[in-house]
């Protein structure tokens, strides 16, 4: 089995709070939710689940430069963006097929985008 690695982008740079929380519509945030729930129930119940998580916002990030010999320990993301990862799935799937299967249900789940990208597979050992 591949393992593959499902993210879910936040299409702005601006990072949610508690307070912009409160703008969502407590009834489609409640659903929203549940239907996250029920994914995740679906993905453990049938094998698929590896992990799962939320990533706090980039503002938290913190960068190690080692790139001129001695590592440096930068208070920032690596990258300026317009959208960032606020979350993934490890998942395992038989095939790409199955992976897109997993990633469509998320995607409704969440109602949005998804994007799903297979983890490299360790070379053969010699």
């Amino acid at each position: 089995m591949t393992q593959y690695f499902l993210t879910v982008p936040h299409d702005s740079a601006e990072e949610p709070t508690m307070e912009s929380m409160q703008e969502f519509d407590p009834a489609e945030l409640a659903a929203v939710l549940a239907a996250v729930e029920a994914f995740n129930t679906e993905l453990k119940e049938s094998g698929a689940f590896v992990f799962a998580g939320g990533l706090n916002p980039p503002s938290t990030a913190k960068t190690v430069d080692a790139s001129s010999g001695e590592p440096r320990v930068l208070d920032e993301p690596f990258v300026e963006a317009t959208s960032y990862v606020g979350g993934f799935w490890v998942i395992e799937a038989a095939d790409d097929a199955a992976a897109v299967e997993w990633t469509t249900k998320a995607a409704r789940a969440l109602q949005g985008r998804i994007e799903v990208r297979a983890l490299q597979e360790a070379p053969p050992e010699a």
